[in-house]
């Protein structure tokens, strides 16, 4: 009876969901307003992934502007390649401006819908295979890891400028004018790119309850509580977070591929270390160890710099630095913990106090 519960909420939850997202969103917000929720959206399936890497498996990714920055920059390879063959080009208008001629080498295969596709799957994800076999087997946790996954966001940043990788250097790639054929200047189409990400974010949100409700899910939560009880009964915690740490490499780099046509350019300074940091802030404001917290903590945090910067510039940035130093020191569940907290101060007021002791009573001598 309780699982037949449990489905129905599931199931109830999912259904609101969807209508939220496409039903009363598209119908109350404008075009502009509904391109900064698809953006939201994005922020919401990385969140996803960080949710069930840090907050089921006790590892800091500090690093996944590297898996979005490759989902968005090969999704803006290809729609730069296709924006130069409408236009009758050899190679992208900021090449043409560079002085380069023939498209480079590793330019080529993106004018493949089917290879970039691919590629934006399979790249992070081996990527993420490899590179966690490489640490988690070495038994590297803990701040180590974290700042290990740092350096390669930095790196990665670092690299996107050089002007040998033909990516646009500081000024990324921008000005994208189609989405597999569909013209990006229609306010329909810029629907319909919403309606993917929305799709995608229900979908992430799936994956990750059932990786979480699974067998996989409880050995996720051992390895974190307990990393050698749970060697010592035979398993590998290796295997087990490369498992979490790449899916949510595959959610980074599927919402960056989204990201880039939805907000029509990606640069650098999107894909390093503060973006990456950005990310973390809104898992851990929302909750990190629940399902629904890091996706509803990403896009308030995103919705909340989106709009108090416009009235406080250089404000927002202290704001939520404090916010989340409040969040780690006195609220660790995040937003979501707060349902917990209310009800434990509750019981507190609600309890009556203890009965105070009877004093022992005092032998002394017979007299």
């Amino acid at each position: 009876m309780r699982t037949f519960v449990g489905r129905w909420q599931t199931w109830a939850g999912f259904a609101v969901a969807a209508v939220l997202l496409f039903g009363v969103a598209p119908a109350v917000l404008s075009s502009f307003r509904l391109g900064l929720l698809g953006q939201y959206l994005c922020y919401a399936i990385v969140a996803a992934g960080i949710g069930l890497a840090w907050g089921r498996g006790g590892m800091l990714v500090l690093g996944q502007g590297v898996f979005f920055g490759l989902g968005a920059y090969m999704m803006g390879m290809h729609l730069k390649i296709a924006d130069a063959e409408v236009r009758k080009q050899a190679v992208p208008d900021f090449m043409q401006i560079a002085g380069t001629t023939k498209l480079p080498a590793f330019w080529e295969p993106f004018s493949s819908v089917a290879f970039t596709l691919l590629a934006i799957v399979a790249l992070p994800t081996v990527i993420a295979v490899l590179l966690g076999l490489g640490v988690f087997k070495r038994r590297v946790k803990g701040a180590y890891f974290a700042i290990l996954s740092q350096a390669l966001a930095a790196a990665l940043a670092i690299l996107l400028v050089n002007p040998s990788f033909h990516l646009g250097g500081s000024n990324g790639l921008n000005g994208f004018r189609t989405f597999f054929g569909f013209r990006l200047s229609d306010p329909v189409n810029r629907q319909m790119l919403y309606f993917i990400a929305a799709g995608m974010l229900l979908i992430a949100v799936a994956v990750v309850r059932q990786l979480m409700q699974s067998r996989y899910g409880e050995l996720l939560v051992a390895v974190r509580d307990g990393e050698e009880r749970v060697r010592f009964l035979g398993y590998d915690p290796a295997n087990v977070k490369v498992v979490a740490y790449t899916a949510a490499a595959l959610f980074a780099s599927v919402a960056g591929a989204l990201f880039a046509p939805i907000i029509g350019f990606i640069t650098p300074a999107q894909v390093g270390v503060v973006p990456s940091i950005m990310f973390l802030i809104g898992v851990a404001i929302g909750g990190r160890t629940t399902l629904l917290g890091p996706v509803l903590g990403a896009i308030a945090v995103a919705w909340a710099q989106t709009t108090f910067s416009e009235r406080f510039p250089s404000g927002w940035t202290y704001a939520q630095g404090l916010l989340f130093i409040v969040v780690v020191g006195f609220l660790p569940a995040g937003l979501a913990g707060l349902g917990t907290l209310l009800k434990r101060w509750r019981r507190r007021d609600t309890e009556p106090a203890p009965a105070p002791e009877p004093e022992p009573e005092k032998v002394g001598a017979s007299t």
